[in-house]
């Protein structure tokens, strides 16, 4: 049969047309982008190493791993298969009785906890259990990356409210607790749009542990306005100096609003394992169920075997010195003063983190080595870290 070149020409225009619709879902634009995706590609192709990423360097624990080597290995059959969607029985009722006795409460192990793949899945459930279009998400800066497309991927509005830091006093080095926030701004911050407020601490990158004081203004502003608090408390046991870790769903009209977020991968130094938990009230979780058993349904049986007998163990040496939590801990401070003393003697200045395995130095004595680029969209601190990425490799390198 015949066809004229103008019916093909139509034909071809009208397919173009139906072809040149986005694909990608509207919530998605602008978000696609991860800088790690870039940092690790940077630290592989130059043989550097990558201090972006939070990750150790070194191996879980023994008690661990060998709990890991059981359940593979043993004769229980069935840690190779599905199990409880919402978390081993085991895991969970090892973890609600850990965190009642750290809240002070009775945790119910079916429904007040649930085991996430890795707390990044936690993360994504409480966003989009809880935002809606319209909601307002307040974000404590500096963050965690993946807060800000979360809340926009739920269809929520990120608000923003800053640390502020104060110069600290005998020209000694500043600490992430120079870093506060201010009350009234904070309080600004809350509208009746105002769905949750984000809390991370110990902090992500600052490395900043929130004292008992600035957590009691953010409950009291959350009780005020009726807001959801998520918990981010994955470095929970990497606190230095004498530190308290303070967990805010103790402190008074808390618990029943609250979400906690915890991982076995920061806890037990073991990300790859990817396992996670929530802890809050079930009348919070339910909906995390929901997300959760139409996303991933089930993490995998084995870790979660393993981790439940990890804090088995932590349970029973909890508060005394061969904890793996008090070691951790120690190890890591060593560490952490080391590298304040390595970025010190070459001209950074340091911010000496209270808690985590991060620690943010400032920069400007460089700006001589590292120019600023005029209306360049790229942040000068990132430019910086390629350029220390390519330029400054170990002394093993060129």
């Amino acid at each position: 049969i015949a066809i004229s070149k103008s019916f093909k020409l139509t034909l071809f225009l009208s397919l173009q047309a139906k072809m040149s619709k986005p694909v990608q879902a509207q919530r998605l634009e602008g978000i696609d982008k991860n800088i790690w995706v870039e940092f690790v590609k940077l630290a592989a192709t130059y043989s550097t190493v990558n201090l972006g990423q939070g990750f150790p360097d070194f191996p879980p624990p023994d008690f661990l791993k060998e709990a890991f080597v059981r359940a593979l290995g043993g004769e229980n059959h069935m840690l190779h298969q599905y199990t409880r969607a919402f978390g081993h029985p085991p895991l969970v009722k090892i973890l609600a009785q850990f965190f009642g006795k750290l809240l002070g409460r009775d945790l119910d192990p079916m429904t007040d906890v649930m085991v996430t793949v890795g707390a990044y899945q936690a993360l994504f459930c409480c966003f989009q259990a809880f935002v809606d279009e319209g909601d307002e998400v307040i974000i404590i800066e500096p963050f965690f990356d993946c807060y800000e497309p979360m809340v926009k991927m739920a269809g929520g509005t990120p608000v923003f409210v800053p640390l502020r830091p104060k110069a600290p006093k005998d020209g000694k080095l500043m600490s992430s607790a120079d870093w506060q926030l201010d009350p009234a701004e904070l309080a600004s911050k809350f509208s009746k749009r105002t769905k949750a407020i984000v809390l991370n601490s110990p902090n992500n990158p600052l490395g900043k542990v929130f004292s008992r004081g600035e957590l009691e203004l953010i409950a009291a502003l959350c009780v005020k306005h009726d807001i959801l608090c998520i918990s981010d408390e994955v470095y929970e046991w990497l606190v230095y100096d004498g530190k308290e870790h303070v967990r805010i769903a103790s402190l008074q009209g808390m618990w029943d609003r609250t979400v906690i977020i915890g991982s076995a991968g920061k806890t037990f130094s073991a990300t790859g394992w990817k396992v996670g938990w929530t802890v809050g009230p079930s009348r919070l979780l339910q909906h995390l169920r929901t997300v959760h058993q139409n996303s991933v349904y089930h993490c995998a049986t084995a870790a979660q075997e393993a981790v439940a007998q990890g804090f088995q163990r932590e349970l029973e040496h909890y508060g005394k010195p061969d904890s793996y939590f008090v070691q951790l801990a120690k190890e890591l401070q060593q560490k952490r003063d080391w590298l304040v003393q390595s970025l010190d003697a070459v001209g950074m200045k340091p911010i000496v983190p209270e808690g985590t395995y991060f620690l943010v130095a400032d920069i400007s004595e460089f700006k001589s080595d590292v120019p600023d680029v005029p209306d360049s969209e790229e942040p000068y601190d990132s430019r910086f870290a390629k350029w220390m990425v390519k330029n400054k490799v170990n002394a093993s390198g060129p």
